[in-house]
């Protein structure tokens, strides 16, 4: 049965960025800004292993949390709500350093996008190359450090020795398919996320190359293991 999942502090950054971004006021639910986190809040990302509820960060949901923060600023002129209380030093913080926090969100977002840029080639031996990975960090809360230098060297090797980036559940190869807008583009994906494994020592060997739509169904709802969608789309197919 699907529980009442609270807020994480990644979660309120994001609703309070909103906040910063509409003149310190709360954002209404059809807001195309309430959607589009309601979207990415909705993935469950951040609550591995959980069941969500229907109503699991809905826009509404949105909506109300962005009016408890707004109602917690100062310059607010009728009553706090109770949820006001509870999450005020968030949007303190914006009031703070309003630059620095909506940098902050700004990465929250990019890494649960997983968007990952491709880079320049990594001109080293990479066969035992591994970072440290995950570490939590403080500001104002924890979040997540990446390696892009690991991913860098992922994306290098395979090209070195495919001589191509396809994705490694379904082949997508968006070079083949894009043309030349699609060169060096590929995502890069944790076999075990990084959310759910802590802090951790990543090698190449813990990367798969992904296409956006693999990568999606891997992170939808309840993480599940490239290997796992794999199976599932052989089993669809009835391979």
């Amino acid at each position: 049965m699907a529980q009442r999942i609270g807020w994480l502090h990644d979660e309120l950054l994001l609703a309070a960025d909103l906040v910063s971004r509409n003149h310190w006021s709360a954002v209404r639910a059809n807001n195309p800004a309430a959607e589009e986190l309601s979207q990415l809040l909705r993935q469950g990302t951040l609550h591995p292993g959980k069941v969500l509820p229907d109503d699991f960060r809905s826009p509404w949901s949105i909506q109300r949390k962005t009016f408890d923060l707004a109602t917690s600023d100062p310059s607010y002129q009728g009553k706090a709500t109770r949820g006001a209380l509870r999450d005020a030093g968030v949007l303190a913080a914006f009031r703070r350093d309003v630059n620095g926090m909506q940098a902050a969100a700004a990465e929250v977002r990019r890494l649960l996008l997983e968007n990952l840029a491709l880079p320049q080639d990594w001109s080293t031996d990479v066969d035992n190359l591994s970072f440290d990975e995950g570490g939590v960090v403080e500001y104002l809360g924890r979040r997540r450090e990446r390696s892009s230098r690991l991913r860098e060297a992922k994306i290098s090797d395979a090209l070195k020795s495919r001589g191509s980036l396809e994705c490694e559940i379904c082949q997508f190869d968006f070079s083949a398919f894009y043309g030349s807008r699609g060169d060096r583009y590929i995502e890069v994906h944790h076999r075990t996320p990084l959310h759910a494994s802590g802090s951790t020592h990543s090698s190449l060997k813990e990367l798969v190359l992904l296409c956006a739509n693999c990568h999606r169904m891997c992170h939808r709802g309840n993480w599940i293991t490239p290997d796992e969608l794999g199976a599932m789309i052989r089993e669809a197919r009835g391979a």
